[in-house]
C-alpha cells in the first residue's frame, strides 16, 4: 500500500484546475490572477485584472506575487497556465490553473481589454 501512496504522491498535481465560474469566486475573495502568455498575446486581449508574468520570467523569479494568496495562471488554452500552476505549487502557494485559458474567459463572456 505505501509503494501505492508514494506513485499516487509522485504523480499527482500540486495545483488545482479550475473553471472561469471558480476563478471568478477565487479573485472576489482577494486572489491574484497572473497571465503567463507572451507579451503579443497579452497586447491581443487581457483580463483586466491580471498582472503579465511571462511564463519564461516566472521560471527565474516569482517577485511580486503574495504567498498569502491563492495564485490563478492563465495562458491561451491551459497548457502553459498548469506548467505555471505546478511552478508556483513547489514553491509553497496555493496555485490553480484557468482551465480552457483566455479561450474560455471570452466564451464565458468576461471582460477582456
Amino acid at each position: 500500500m505505501r509503494l501505492i501512496d508514494s506513485f499516487k504522491k509522485a504523480f499527482s498535481k500540486p495545483y488545482k484546475t479550475i473553471s472561469v465560474a471558480q476563478a471568478k469566486e477565487l479573485l472576489g475573495s482577494g486572489a491574484t490572477l497572473i497571465d503567463v502568455r507572451s507579451a503579443q498575446e497579452w497586447r491581443s486581449g487581457r483580463a483586466p485584472q491580471a498582472k503579465h508574468i511571462p511564463l519564461d520570467r516566472l521560471q527565474t523569479s516569482t517577485a511580486g506575487i503574495q504567498k498569502t494568496r491563492p495564485v490563478i495562471a492563465v495562458c491561451a488554452s491551459g497548457v502553459r497556465s498548469a506548467s505555471a500552476a505546478r511552478l508556483l505549487a513547489t514553491q509553497g502557494y496555493q496555485a490553480y490553473s484557468l482551465r480552457g485559458g483566455m479561450s474560455a474567459w471570452r466564451q464565458a463572456g468576461e471582460p477582456v481589454r
